[in-house]
């Protein structure tokens, strides 16, 4: 069995077995697949963690306390090698990678939004990188703004977009627990890489076409957004709803290193920590243009069909990138609750 698959196995193995684990074995259970200073970067307002004690301390069991009955569906689960940097350098990292949504009565609050007491999903991300076996590093996202909806509290205008609208794939056919044809995979990152570094870095700051986005999505292309963007149905839709508020806003964007970037069979998948890079220089969502520079962090799954996307499920850690704009969105919410 590849490094990839034996990864890969071990990742699927302990997401099963931390869900069913017992709060008394939990800490075990982690152990036993986490190293002990493991690395972990989050969601504002939690952030990031430098241990297993406080991941769980700090992000595990208070979610768990919040949605007793939680449950992790899994719509993508692939792993590769990334190859993430601008120059091509392959940095010889293997990571591990899903998204989906957890579904769970919100029995009580969480991060001091208020529980419905009803059944609720919450999309989430996450992507392991795996050294020797074992966890060393997380990057998670979980969508709060769209938590925060269906609690009935809205911090952002109404989405241009689609709310509420993140499925999994069309073809059905994505948890890649087996092995992957290596050809179709490596056709998958040769794309996402032109589409990342040569087109979407090669805007002009005036015409949309200079992106050359038409030459990598489909006509059809389902653009999964966060709450507060949502989802477009269409590449006309992506340009208009998306693409256009989001340039105007930060005409300058580019996108650096990122954290990690691989694809297995037709998938393709992201993380990246202040990976983009952006000056505030226009309107977005409510917000005047601030003059500040931010980064955002977020994370990218793409299904390829034949030499373009298909399907694009995006997450941005919005509360991050208010609050580089001088808003605190979890203070608006406290507000509004």
């Amino acid at each position: 069995m590849s490094s990839n698959q034996l990864n890969k196995k071990t990742v699927w193995d302990f997401w099963r077995a931390q869900e069913s684990a017992s709060a008394e074995d939990l800490q075990e259970v982690i152990k036993a697949v986490a190293a002990p200073d493991i690395k972990w970067f989050g969601p504002d307002p939690i952030n990031r963690l430098h241990d297993i004690e406080s991941y769980i301390e700090d992000y595990w069991r208070p979610l768990n306390q919040a949605f007793p009955d939680l449950k992790r569906h899994t719509h993508i689960f692939i792993g590769g090698q990334s190859n993430g940097k601008v120059d091509g350098t392959d940095d010889g990292q293997m990571w591990v990678c899903a998204v989906g949504v957890l579904s769970g009565t919100f029995a009580n609050d969480w991060l001091e939004i208020p529980a419905t007491g009803t059944n609720t999903k919450i999309r989430w991300s996450e992507f392991c990188l795996m050294e020797d076996g074992k966890i060393v590093t997380v990057y998670f996202l979980l969508d709060l703004i769209d938590l925060m909806q269906q609690a009935g509290i809205y911090v952002l205008p109404p989405a241009l977009g689609k709310d509420h609208l993140f499925p999994p794939p069309k073809d059905g056919n994505a948890i890649l627990l087996d092995a992957q044809n290596e050809i179709a995979s490596a056709r998958s990152l040769s794309l996402i890489r032109k589409f990342l570094f040569e087109s979407l870095n090669s805007y002009d700051q005036s015409d949309l076409q200079s992106m050359g986005v038409a030459q990598y999505f489909t006509e059809d292309v389902q653009w999964y957004g966060p709450g507060g963007i949502g989802a477009c149905l269409g590449l006309k839709e992506f340009e208009e709803l998306h693409q256009k508020p989001w340039l105007i806003a930060y005409p300058d964007r580019q996108i650096q290193d990122l954290d990690n970037l691989f694809a297995e069979g037709d998938y393709s998948a992201t993380s990246g920590w202040s990976a983009v890079t952006a000056t505030h220089t226009g309107p977005y969502l409510g917000c005047a243009a601030t003059g500040n520079k931010i980064v955002t962090n977020g994370i990218d799954f793409w299904r390829r069909h034949d030499d373009r996307f298909i399907e694009n499920w995006v997450f941005v850690d919005m509360i991050h990138l208010f609050r580089q704009l001088g808003v605190d969105l979890m203070e608006r919410m406290k507000s509004r609750t």
